[in-house]
């Protein structure tokens, strides 16, 4: 196994900050980006791709050392509003794009598409990629083998369509469906935020609420992913309007899942989702 140069104290750092250890391709990349461009890492993808190195890049350039916020909270470091609590930011484009890319349970996801620059540089940062990640036994392939194992461990797609893993026992204990298709859960979610006032929107909660009743007897058998599924479609609708539900639903998901730290990220994030102001170090 090839490892990084990155000291066991930054690493060390990271873990204390995010309570989370970095796959070591993201120490490996650092060390990539510090020989492209040695002065500023952060900013070697800058002019070819439009990228900037963030989040525990930060930590490791750092940065975090010269905060302007007294108490910067690295679970909402670089989260974008649309961020399940699994997701993790390392890299961004403009602010206006909102396009990011992260580590997401054991794999990279992509969001949206942004131009890039000079097509020749682009090739060459490319051909320098492949040789640096051939030299690590990395593998660069679209699936890697843990994302394609993690595939055929999915017990449903959700709203995010990255899909979610649950232990599922020889007996099925573990998940079960939700009542209602992604379809028709989206018009539940439609009617209650386009309601015209109140009394409408209490009316267009009924359906929720049924669920919800169902949830906490799939919680009672055991069949937490249920619990899980429908916690994070309503967070990926986006609507403020169902933050007291998520509240209720999806921590105690984590916590019966034992996956608690997804639990904090989730609430910290609630309690201050938003569209700006990501960087926690320059926030006040």
């Amino acid at each position: 196994i090839h490892v990084s140069d990155v000291n066991s104290k930054q690493r060390d750092e990271i873990v204390h900050l995010y309570k989370l250890e970095m796959p070591e391709d993201l120490y490996h990349f650092w060390d990539f980006c510090k020989e492209l461009c040695p002065d500023n890492p952060r900013d070697a993808l800058s002019e070819t791709l439009g990228l900037h190195l963030v989040g525990p890049f930060d930590v490791l350039a750092g940065a975090h050392k010269k905060s302007t916020n007294p108490q910067p909270n690295f679970h909402l470091h670089w989260r974008f509003f649309y961020d399940p609590p699994e997701f993790q930011t390392v890299l961004r484009g403009s602010e206006d794009s909102q396009h990011h890319i992260g580590y997401y349970s054991l794999f990279l996801q992509k969001k949206k598409k942004e131009k890039v620059g000079d097509r020749a540089a682009v090739e060459s940062l490319e051909v320098k990629l492949k040789k640096r990640a051939e030299t690590l036994d990395l593998c660069l392939e679209q699936k890697t083998k843990d994302m394609k194992q993690r595939d055929k461990k999915v017990v449903t797609k959700t709203f995010h369509c990255a899909g979610i893993v649950v232990p599922v026992d020889k007996n099925d204990v573990g998940y079960r469906e939700l009542p209602e298709t992604d379809a028709d859960l989206k018009k539940f979610c439609k009617a209650i935020v386009e309601a015209r006032n109140d009394e409408e929107r209490m009316k267009a909660f009924t359906p929720i609420q049924e669920i919800i009743t169902l949830v906490q007897f799939a919680n009672d058998e055991c069949d937490y992913g249920m619990a899980y599924e429908f916690g994070i479609d309503l967070f990926c609708y986006g609507s403020h309007y169902f933050h007291k539900v998520i509240k209720q639903v999806l921590p105690m998901a984590y916590n019966l899942l034992k996956r608690n730290l997804f639990g904090e990220i989730l609430e910290a994030h609630l309690s201050s989702r938003s569209h700006d102001n990501l960087d926690q170090l320059s926030a006040q």
